[in-house]
Order: C-alpha cells, then sequence, then structure tokens
C-alpha cells in the first residue's frame, strides 16, 4: 500500500514538471516576436529509482534558465552603435552637399563663371556701358550666391545642434526608463523575463543614440557607463547629459565673434564632447564641432567659404583701386567693387555685397602701368579665371579650384559614409543572426516540445488514473 501512496506522489510531481515545461514553451511562443526576449527552458532531473528500498523515482523540475547570451547582445549593441553612427553621417552630409555642386550649373561656381566671363568682355570694349553694368550684376550674383550658401550652412548648423540637443533628451529618457527597471529587480524581480527582455529592449534602442558600455548585477540591475568612463545609471542613479554651445577659452579663441561649437556635459558637469564618439550623438557632434566650421568656421578658423570670399573681394578691389576711371586731368582713381564684415574673419561670405551705390560708369578700367592700358583692370580681371599669378589665387589654387576642393571634401566623407553604413549594415545582420542561433525563439523547436510534453502529460496522466484505481481496490479489498 505505501509503495502506490509513494507512486502516486511521484507521479503528480512528474506531472507538475511537465506542467511547467509546457508553460516555459508556451511562453517562448507567445514572447516570439517581444523585442529583446531570450528563449527559456526548464531542465528537468531524474529521481532516484530503487523500488527495493521504496524509492519510487519520477522527474522533478529544476529553475527557469534564460537562453541569453550577453556577449551576443554586447556584439549587437556594438554594431548598432557604429551603424546608428554612420547612418547619421550620411544624413547631415547629404544635407550639406546640396550646397556644393560642382556642375557649375548653379550657386557659387555659376556665379563665379558669370563674373569672371562678364571681366573678359568688358575687357573686350573697356568703354561699353552695358558690359560694365553686367559686370556690376554678375558681382551681386556672385555675393548672393556666397549669402545663400553660407546662410544655408549657417542653417544646417542651427539644425544639427537641435538634433544633438534632441538626441540627449532621447538618451536621458531611456535611461529613466531603464532607471526604473532596476528599480523593479532590486524589489526582487530579477528573474522576471518580461523585464528582462524591456531592459535588453532598451539598451538596444539607447546603442543606437550613444556608444554605451552596460554591466549586469547579480541583482538583475545594469550599470551604464558612456564611451566606458562617464556614469549613465548606477542601480537606481540616474546622471543626466546636457548639451551647450560654448567658445572654447584654451587656447584663447581668434575670431572671438565666431560660431560657438557644441558641448556634452556630465552631470558633475564634466566636458565629456571629446570622449562622445559612437552612435548618433557622436556623429552629429562631428559634424557639427569639425565638418561645419571647415566651411564656415569657428573661433580658431575662419572656414574655407569665408577664406575664399575674403581673398577673391580683396584682389578684385586690389586690382579695381589700382587703376584709374578717367586719366583726368586729373586723373580719377577706381572704387573696391566689393564690400564686406571685416572685423569677423567668420562672416566675410555671408556679408559679401556689392559696394552701395556703386555705378557702371565708376568701374576703373585703365591701368596705370607704366604703361597705361585701357583695359589693363579687366584684363587682369579675367586673368582670375586661369590664374598664373600667386595673387589670383587662393591657397595655391584657382578660386574654381577652392570651391571644387571644398565639395570633394565633403563629397568624400559622405563616399566614406555611404560605404560604412552598407558595411555596418551587414556586420549588424550577422550579429543579430548569432545572437538569433543564441537565444532566438524557435517556433518548431518550441512546437516539437509542445507536442512531446503534452503526450508525455497524457500519458502520465493515464498512469495516474490507474494508480488511482489500483490504490481504490486494495482499499476496498482491506476493508
Amino acid at each position: 500500500m505505501s509503495n502506490l501512496l509513494a507512486s502516486l506522489l511521484s507521479t503528480a510531481g512528474t506531472l507538475d514538471a511537465y506542467s511547467r515545461v509546457l508553460e516555459v514553451a508556451q511562453n517562448n511562443v507567445a514572447n516570439a516576436s517581444t523585442a529583446g526576449y531570450a528563449k527559456q527552458r526548464l531542465d528537468l532531473y531524474a529521481l532516484p529509482f530503487d523500488p527495493a528500498g521504496g524509492v519510487t523515482g519520477g522527474v522533478r523540475a529544476g529553475s527557469v534558465v534564460s537562453a541569453r547570451s550577453e556577449y551576443a547582445e554586447q556584439t549587437v549593441r556594438r554594431e548598432t552603435s557604429a551603424l546608428g553612427y554612420e547612418q547619421q553621417l550620411v544624413d547631415n552630409l547629404t544635407s550639406i552637399q546640396s550646397n556644393f555642386d560642382i556642375s557649375g550649373n548653379q550657386g557659387i561656381p555659376q556665379a563665379l563663371n558669370n563674373l569672371l566671363q562678364s571681366f573678359s568682355a568688358w575687357g573686350a570694349t573697356p568703354d561699353n556701358q552695358a558690359a560694365r553694368q553686367t559686370v556690376i550684376e554678375r558681382a551681386s550674383d556672385l555675393a548672393n550666391s556666397f549669402q545663400r550658401t553660407s546662410n544655408d550652412v549657417s542653417a544646417r548648423a542651427r539644425d544639427t545642434e537641435l538634433q544633438v540637443d534632441q538626441t540627449i533628451v532621447e538618451v536621458n529618457r531611456i535611461v529613466g526608463e531603464i532607471r526604473g527597471y532596476n528599480h523593479f529587480a532590486m524589489q526582487g524581480n530579477n528573474h522576471d523575463s518580461g523585464l528582462d527582455a524591456r531592459i535588453h529592449a532598451s539598451l538596444e534602442e539607447l546603442s543606437t543614440l550613444v556608444d554605451v558600455d552596460a554591466t549586469f548585477q547579480s541583482d538583475g540591475t545594469v550599470n551604464l557607463m558612456l564611451n566606458g568612463e562617464s556614469p549613465l545609471l548606477l542601480g537606481d542613479k540616474s546622471f543626466a547629459l546636457d548639451s551647450s554651445l560654448y567658445q572654447p577659452q584654451d587656447p584663447a579663441p581668434v575670431n572671438v565673434s565666431g560660431p560657438a561649437v557644441m558641448r556634452i556635459t556630465a552631470a558633475d558637469g564634466s566636458d565629456v564632447t571629446s570622449k562622445t564618439t559612437g552612435g548618433q550623438l557622436g556623429a552629429l557632434l562631428k559634424v557639427r564641432n569639425r565638418i561645419l566650421p571647415e566651411i564656415m568656421g569657428d573661433g580658431m578658423q575662419p572656414g574655407g567659404l569665408n577664406v575664399m570670399a575674403k581673398q577673391f573681394a580683396d584682389r578684385v578691389n586690389q586690382l579695381l583701386t589700382s587703376g584709374n576711371i578717367t586719366n583726368g586731368p586729373p586723373a580719377e582713381a577706381g572704387l573696391p567693387l566689393f564690400t564686406y564684415d571685416a572685423t569677423d574673419a567668420t562672416a566675410v561670405a555671408r556679408s559679401l555685397a556689392v559696394s552701395s551705390g556703386l555705378t557702371a560708369e565708376q568701374l576703373a578700367a585703365i591701368s596705370t602701368g607704366p604703361p597705361t592700358v585701357s583695359n589693363g583692370v579687366p584684363l587682369a580681371l579675367s586673368a582670375m579665371a586661369n590664374p598664373l599669378q600667386d595673387q589670383d589665387k587662393v591657397n595655391g589654387l584657382s578660386f574654381s579650384q577652392f570651391f571644387g576642393h571644398m565639395a570633394a571634401r565633403v563629397g568624400s566623407l559622405l563616399s566614406d559614409g555611404l560605404n560604412n553604413q552598407d558595411v555596418q549594415q551587414s556586420l549588424l545582420s550577422q550579429a543579430k543572426d548569432l545572437r538569433q542561433q543564441f537565444q532566438g525563439v524557435s517556433l518548431d523547436e518550441e512546437a516539437t516540445i509542445l507536442m512531446q510534453f503534452q503526450r508525455a502529460y497524457q500519458a502520465t496522466s493515464k498512469f495516474l488514473s490507474v494508480l488511482d484505481q489500483l490504490t481504490e481496490t486494495t482499499i476496498n479489498i482491506l476493508r
């Protein structure tokens, strides 16, 4: 009789173990598409079986074990951060590149070519009022092109600043979200599969924005470090990042009125800008603090666009003011064609304009020589199209070549970004495939487990029913 009762208890324990296996399999199927979820398994252990000693055997359920691989998760987060960086870089460079069309059909290249051609036409007929007027009109077009390009680049800078601010807000939001998960885990819920899935889904979302190191603790919480150095989250304490514009003072700025740069500060006020190099935030900082200043300038450099505008305006003005409008008597000296803000090296392009009140009659065509040449000034001006003298160049290049060099710089960065984006997309896909192999839910596998243990459950239930009948029969006999 004791053996029958022991068998009943053993069989009931086996049913409970099978039931838990079925629950785990059903949970895996239900969460197969849940972001951040890793499949779980329940290990079964055979109990000792010794009929002579009254040990009836059976099955005992172990604890639920997650198949999550933190190595695979870290790899996915690393590649996600790298892809976020390249995608953001490509997006921003694409908008910048629109200002650097080197086809000569629009923008600064077209306006520059038109002005140089008008100089040549004026040189052929130096006394022709229409040719002189065309020079002024083309000069105005070029000044307007410089202004538009400068303003558009500045607009791209402001857009990038806004993107940095928005990204910082989003980073702080996600860190705050994970902080809430940590608090929940610290209350004894560190084995909750749903909580674990939400934490990892949030970490993957965060890695798109910044390069973050995640370290899991024994209590189920996760600590987050920005670039492995600055804390973002320790237990249930979060440390918010902040962004601002500032003018570096060490070394002292050369252009005190130049555009400021973006700065990222940690919760303790320390500057972590130089350490923030990954994810979308790293790409935005590169565009705003390194790429755009090369074009529009900052506290330490005038920017290529301003260098070109200043050199061109100064050379044109120098040639015009060195000539005469008339030989007199008395001789009437030439007037400058362009004006700009000379107090700020980073404001030349956006302030470039034709001298106010300048008329066609005031353009000096006569070079004083010796010998005096009636069309010497427009000939010298037209020579800037294919310069031979250093004075007609900017940094050793013709003005068209210099602009092309700026365009090529942006184009090269964009091309590299597109290539790197494709590579990172492939690497991320590989990392996700590897993670799926370790911890992804296979519906076919789970279906097999469900069928296997459902049948085992049914068989054990039938065996339990037989034992119940035997027990009842034995009790009736003993009466």
